[in-house]
């Protein structure tokens, strides 16, 4: 029986890859994808772990779909994602508006887990593990021993589970999943395993899949650009395969994201400006700008260091986009700490600034750290630094006046678009007046005003 069901992403690009592939799945299964939940029997929600924040989103987006059930088609609602599969049964517990918790081993089956949720059946939440349990230690061991569960999106029969959910003119495409860094403040490994890249050859059919399913700009998104190929035994494989994206018909623009700044080598750098259609956008993983609070996050760099690879990389592209996000209120930070962020944040003058304050998180190291910072303090730094950051990506923008930039209009209405320094989503936009250009479309202006981090421009 043909059934429909509505998937909900919530979190970040990696997300929204996950999502097109469940969604794949159930449409070669014969389910029928709808946009709307009130139209749905099932809804999907893909939900976000990483932050006390994003939690809250994802539960209130289950309980939103919940509220449905009873006055209309919807009969089920399911939970999945990576809440769902960092807290597995405990989050059943704490939430029995959801009629199911599924983990990502639940995904390769998701028609079927579904078919019987919604048949009535119970369907019992794992227990959550460490996942980075799942493959081996060494990074060069991890291809023989990856099995199914951690099959790509292009099968071996070279059929493609992905399902595209909108029809905006950029996608995320994944280029590996799990990360090996051992931040003491992120719990992602835990969740998502051990780092694992996709085979070169994998990514660059579904890039060609993506271009003749209306994509013209590529996303490139992982836990961890930067050491994409180091399990495949190249650390400088994604310098090789860059060009390769140039050559798919239809892409316009190739974007990296997730860039490790202590893992930035100059031959990555480099490919990045010279490489044909590849945008000059840098997102970089900053974090903090203290040594000592870095160190205590076990993360590498101090504000010297951070301050030199942006000078690097404006001297080799003026124009290039730099964002970062950092947090404020880890534990052990003083005054003076916070006091070298805001300098280093002032002396960056970065694009895109992303600020969140400390919180704790379960199966992390910072979750035991002394001297936590009281919640009050960190509210005032995050505001503060907020502030600060918001006047630092103004003068930035107000720098780009004169500048030509080549811009993808993703909004007809609004006559909006980004340019090649401007990431979906989360960074400014830049938008024309008076003019009709259509999605999709690429237009070659000079920028002629600025309202923030958000750029105003004439076609040239």
């Amino acid at each position: 029986m043909s059934r429909t069901v509505a998937i909900v992403t919530m979190g970040c690009a990696r997300n929204e890859v996950d999502s097109e592939e469940l969604a794949g799945r159930l449409a070669a299964d014969g389910w029928t994808l709808v946009e709307d939940v009130e139209a749905a029997e099932v809804a999907v929600v893909n939900t976000c772990g990483f932050i006390e924040s994003a939690k809250k989103d994802s539960i209130d987006a289950l309980l939103e779909a919940n509220s449905l059930k009873g006055h209309g088609k919807t009969k089920a609602v399911v939970a999945v994602g990576c809440m769902a599969e960092r807290y597995g049964q405990e989050l059943a517990k704490a939430l029995p508006e959801a009629d199911g918790i599924l983990g990502f081993d639940d995904y390769l089956d998701i028609s079927s887990r579904l078919q019987s949720i919604v048949s009535g059946n119970a369907h019992t939440p794992h227990v959550p593990r460490d996942r980075r349990a799942l493959l081996p230690i060494a990074p060069a061991d991890r291809p023989a021993a990856r099995n199914e569960s951690f099959a790509s999106s292009v099968g071996a029969g070279g059929s493609l589970f992905r399902k595209r959910l909108g029809n905006a003119p950029w996608a995320p495409l994944k280029i590996a999943s799990g990360c090996d860094r051992r931040c003491s403040f992120c719990a992602i490994p835990y969740f998502r395993g051990s780092f694992i890249s996709r085979n070169p050859d994998e990514i660059l059919e579904e890039g060609k899949w993506l271009a003749d399913h209306g994509v013209s700009e590529l996303f490139l998104v992982s836990e961890n650009t930067t050491s994409y190929g180091k399990d495949l035994g190249d650390l400088k494989l994604m310098e090789k395969i860059l060009p390769s994206f140039s050559t798919i018909p239809g892409i316009e623009r190739v974007r990296l994201s997730y860039l490790q700044p202590a893992e930035m080598r100059p031959s990555l750098l480099q490919a990045m400006i010279e490489t044909e259609k590849v945008a000059p956008y840098f997102d970089l993983s900053f974090q903090h700008s203290s040594p000592l609070v870095l160190r205590a996050m076990r993360r590498f760099g101090d504000s010297e260091r951070f301050l030199h690879l942006i000078s690097q990389i404006r001297a080799l592209s003026p124009e290039a986009g730099i964002r970062s996000n950092f947090i404020v209120g880890f534990p052990g930070e003083t005054q003076e700490d916070f006091d070298n962020l805001s300098e280093f944040i002032t002396a960056a003058k970065l694009d895109a600034v992303g600020v969140f304050g400390y919180s704790d998180e379960d199966n992390t190291e910072a979750l035991n750290l002394a001297e936590k910072v009281a919640d009050e303090v960190i509210r005032e730094r995050v505001e503060a630094l907020s502030s600060l950051a918001d006047e630092m990506v103004s003068i930035r923008a107000t720098g780009r006046i004169g500048e030509q930039v080549r811009v993808l209009i993703e909004d007809q209405e609004l006559q909006e678009g980004r340019a090649a320094h401007q990431g979906p989503e989360v960074d400014g936009t830049t938008s024309f007046i008076g003019t009709e250009f259509k999605v999709g479309e690429y237009i070659d202006a000079v920028v002629i005003d600025s309202m923030g981090a958000d750029l105003v421009a004439r076609p040239l």
